[in-house]
């Protein structure tokens, strides 16, 4: 195969490079002036953007038609992901609407691979070295795409600066326009797919070094895995569960780089796979890790849950382990029944594992399947039986985290008969974001705090809000500083009340005296003096 550019297509670069950059500019004038864009203007987005960029990274002159169709429906298929899970002002962002879209883009990412082998058969196929190679060809060319646009704006800004110099800001003042940086980034991404894809000798070849420097991590990851295994046999699992937080994220990051260094040692057949007995044994060692860390993995995560209740966040964890989980268990399997030659049964697997996650993730990239409401009816169930107190719930977590779902249980919860619920349940609702909801609760605390110490006179009353705030705000009665009292003389209702700091090391000592008064609204403001301070003690 020739190393020349176009492969028979010399217009391959320059027409993707227009695509890329036209389809930029488009992306970039549907969200121009929208901090949050409608549902309809982000699935359009979405559709250019996906379409764009399938039908550049599959597009051959013998089946260019079959290409554009491929993007079409990738394009589709994002589109509708992003119109039926709606915008971040909507409420997706609360149902962990990233995860949908990651879930469907990575869907799309798997499906390239078997379109570009099923193109080159004329058939649907499974064949392993095919698949293998155009998977390991889309993340290089992904990665050295990127890598182009970055080195694109570094020299366009160097020019830029450099033509400043000599008073002539035209490319500087160019680079600044949204539109114009939109184009030159979407052209250079294109440009940089197709001369990658012209070459397709030199991927091949780029693709054997960079799984070459990766295999030699294989021994080390190996032995680390099985050493760590073998020191929980001392340690035991508790410190594990100490730290619950990271624990799952961490076992899943060395699941999925043990993946990667076990698929770079097999290689896409018997005869490619490498011979050297440490990285052999390294990828062997790393397989038979894997589903006691997705075990230790799910072991972590059903404790956070048993503890704490279900969130979208663990549910989405659940789901990464249990597809962890069914790659240790393939791998398990494949080291069962062929030991040293193992790789002839993780092949197929890979193939047929893959399909099974993009179906799973088409799937979950959908609302079919509500974590938001699953975990909004498990936190509402914990609080009603009393395993959560109401101090001790997540309020502002089912108003801001759970999406629609969460915000429909606040509102049963805030027409509920127990007062405290309700009372918890309307502040929520009531606040902004999580922040102001903080904010709120931290102002009650410190007034439920202040009133504790604050002696009242005559006789002890709940105090008005706007009362207490003046009181901490103007006289610092929430300051609990040492030495002094704050002491207020106040009767339910009046629309007048008295306040003095007291030493209290100092028994002849007559504070000055303010009068508080009420204002319109549940306001309260200093008056003028108060009376005698002798009738405070």
């Amino acid at each position: 195969m020739s190393d020349a550019v176009g492969k028979g297509w010399p217009w391959r670069a320059w027409l993707v490079a227009a695509l890329g950059g036209v389809g930029a500019l488009a992306v970039h004038l549907l969200l121009e002036g929208h901090a949050q864009p409608s549902a309809e203007r982000a699935a359009f987005a979405g559709f250019v953007t996906t379409g764009l960029l399938l039908f550049i990274f599959t597009v051959e002159p013998p089946r260019w038609r079959w290409s554009l169709l491929f993007g079409l429906a990738g394009g589709a298929v994002m589109a509708l992901v992003v119109w039926w899970n709606g915008t971040p002002d909507s409420g997706w962002s609360g149902d962990n609407g990233p995860w949908r879209l990651i879930c469907a883009l990575l869907a799309v990412a798997i499906a390239v691979p078997f379109f570009q082998t099923a193109g080159e058969r004329g058939r649907w196929t499974t064949d392993y070295p095919a698949l293998h190679r155009h998977a390991w060809t889309a993340v290089i060319v992904w990665c050295g795409a990127w890598a182009f646009v970055g080195a694109t704006f570094l020299t366009a800004w160097l020019l830029a600066e450099l033509f400043q110099l000599i008073g002539i800001n035209l490319l500087r003042d160019a680079l600044r326009e949204e539109a114009l940086a939109a184009i030159l980034g979407g052209a250079a991404f294109g440009g940089a797919v197709g001369v990658l894809r012209d070459r397709e000798r030199l991927i091949e070849s780029l693709q054997k070094v960079v799984r070459a420097v990766l295999v030699m991590l294989a021994p080390a990851l190996g032995a680390g895995l099985l050493l760590f295994l073998f020191s929980t046999l001392f340690t035991g699992l508790a410190p594990l569960w100490a730290a619950t937080r990271s624990t799952t994220p961490i076992l899943l990051s060395c699941i999925i780089g043990g993946l990667i260094l076990v698929n770079a040692v097999l290689d896409d057949s018997a005869e490619a796979e490498s011979r050297s007995p440490p990285l052999r044994f390294g990828a062997m060692a790393i397989g038979l890790s894997l589903l006691p860390l997705a075990v230790i993995a799910a072991v972590s995560t059903g404790l956070r849950v048993g503890q704490h209740g279900l969130t979208p966040d663990r549910l989405w964890a659940l789901v990464f382990i249990a597809v962890a989980s069914a790659f240790g268990l393939a791998a398990l399997v494949a080291l069962v029944r062929g030991r040293l030659d193992w790789g002839r049964w993780m092949r197929p697997a890979n193939v047929r594992l893959a399909l099974g996650v993009l179906g799973v993730a088409l799937l979950l990239a959908t609302p079919l399947i509500g974590f938001g409401a699953l975990s909004a009816r498990d936190q509402e169930a914990r609080l009603l039986s009393g395993r959560t107190t109401v101090e001790k719930f997540d309020w502002p977590a089912l108003a801001f985290d759970f999406g629609p779902a969460g915000r429909r249980v606040l509102e049963r919860l805030a027409r509920g008969s127990d007062p405290a619920r309700a009372a918890e349940a309307r502040r929520a609702l009531a606040a902004k974001n999580r922040w102001s909801y903080a904010e709120t609760r931290r102002g009650l605390d410190t007034r439920d705090e202040m009133e504790k110490r604050l002696r009242i006179l005559p006789t002890r009353v709940v105090l008005p809000p706007g009362l207490g705030q003046v009181l901490a705000r103007e006289f610092n009665c929430d300051a609990g500083r040492g030495g002094e009292q704050c002491v207020l003389r106040y009767e339910a209702g009046a629309p007048q009340a008295e306040v003095a700091r007291i030493p209290t090391d100092c028994d002849a000592c007559l504070p000055a005296v303010a009068r508080l008064e009420r204002q319109g609204g549940g306001g309260w403001r200093p008056g003028v003096p108060g009376g005698p301070a002798d009738g405070f003690r």
